[in-house]
């Protein structure tokens, strides 16, 4: 690379994550396949519109890119309709917006300091400041609350719901939020970015066939790059002619949302990056992958607890732990902090019913997902809650974390990033 400056930085990240271990739930390591992928010449090609339907001449090529990412998607999670195109997850839920409801109509999802997303009716998002949002929220145990739930469903009776979390380390009914939804009617979206990988591991139960939309990003627990898909059953027709707001017409109402409602050309980069993981995920290795995430996190929540960490919900089902450290005396931006000195990245985040500032929060939200990616197991995971326990209780001596550094450094020698040589 000519760029010096950029070439610089970006191997500066590689040790970075190479040095260290990364178990924020929401990033993993691509393969070098994903990653060949999203830099090739594909990049160059704009081709707005569908396969077989765009605006552009030259686009024979990535029609077949495109076509293949779809019938791969399809494939693999069970669905009759799925779309490539958009950007990242958050676009990819505005879309769902734009195609089944107006400005101003009553939606509903999980609120943010929950374990919710900003796209699921955060009041400074605009799905809270377009549309009338109605929040639900967890018990005091950490668990969704269905009944209360209900009871919102009933008074307020929203047109749209979304369903789906980033910081909820628990199995989701979705049999019980697809009756929830009958209740008035809604249309139910399945947000299921975290545990995609899983769901298609079979490591989580899937909300295809019912959730009426299900959204995902591909570059959490897929391991793709980033991106997204919004996949539906129904009958697709002319995404450029209208169609009524009805079940069997969501894949028209899906397409026609992304192009022409929100987005341009798609990235054909991205989309072939996608159709490599998508592949890869449908590999019996992938399937043993997504069970090892689980057994992993729920190894290192046992570890963590037995040293008296506070975990909402007292342990996981899935890929993530939510640590309320407020028995520690610790803030979580300190143990983020800390925990970075030491070579452990993880994000600092609320907790249910947290009495501290979503930017000065009582917990922290960490997960397998990428130390899973790169071999480590069950044993590994009681090293690394050792040093998540000595870099917490360090906090403040940068001798001590410099020293936890220098081992976490040491021991992921024997892990090497995906394509590389130990």
């Amino acid at each position: 690379m000519n760029d010096k400056e950029i070439e610089e930085l970006i191997q500066a990240e590689v040790r970075r994550q190479r040095e260290g271990l990364e178990m924020i739930p929401s990033e993993n390591h691509t393969s070098k396949d994903v990653l060949a992928a999203l830099g090739s010449r594909l990049t160059d090609k704009y081709s707005e519109g569908y396969p077989g339907m765009r605006y552009y001449g030259g686009c024979e090529i990535v029609d077949k890119v495109e076509n293949l990412a779809r019938d791969r998607a399809k494939a693999l999670f069970g669905v009759s309709h799925v779309n490539v195109q958009p950007y990242s997850g958050s676009p990819a839920n505005m879309a769902v917006y734009f195609a089944l409801a107006d400005p101003g109509d009553t939606v509903m999802g999980l609120e943010l300091f929950y374990g919710g997303h900003m796209t699921h009716g955060l009041k400074v998002n605009f799905s809270g400041k377009w549309f009338n949002s109605v929040q639900y929220r967890t018990g005091r145990d950490g668990y969704l609350d269905y009944d209360g739930m209900a009871e919102l469903v009933k008074e307020h009776k929203p047109k749209l719901i979304f369903v789906g979390a980033t910081a909820y380390p628990r199995i989701i009914d979705w049999q019980r939020l697809r009756e929830i939804a009958d209740l008035c009617g809604a249309f139910l979206v399945a947000d299921i970015s975290h545990i995609a990988g899983l769901v298609v591991a079979g490591a989580h139960p899937s909300p295809v066939g019912i959730a009426d939309v299900v959204t995902t990003t591909t570059h959490k627990t897929l391991r793709g790059p980033r991106g997204a898909i919004i996949m539906c059953n129904g009958n697709p027709s002319n995404p450029l002619k209208k169609a009524d707001r009805t079940r069997e017409n969501l894949p028209t109402l899906i397409d026609r949302a992304i192009i022409p409602g929100l987005q341009g050309g798609p990235h054909n980069h991205q989309t072939a990056a996608i159709a490599v993981a998508l592949r890869e995920a449908s590999t019996p290795e992938f399937k043993e992958y997504g069970h090892q995430i689980v057994r992993n996190a729920r190894h290192l929540a046992d570890r963590l607890m037995e040293r008296g960490y506070d975990l909402v919900t007292s342990g996981t089902d899935n890929h993530l732990l939510l640590i309320d450290l407020t028995n520690k005396n610790m803030r979580g931006a300190d143990a983020e902090k800390a925990l970075g000195l030491a070579g452990i990245t993880v994000n600092k985040n609320t907790v249910p019913f947290d009495t501290r500032p979503p930017f000065d929060p009582s917990g922290i939200r960490l997960g397998t997902p990428a130390l899973t990616t790169r071999g480590m197991k069950e044993t590994e995971m009681d090293q690394i809650a050792d040093w998540i326990d000595k870099a917490i209780s360090a906090h403040g001596s940068d001798a001590k974390l410099t020293e936890i550094r220098g081992a976490v450094k040491e021991f992921v020698k024997a892990f090497p990033l995906p394509g590389e040589d130990n």
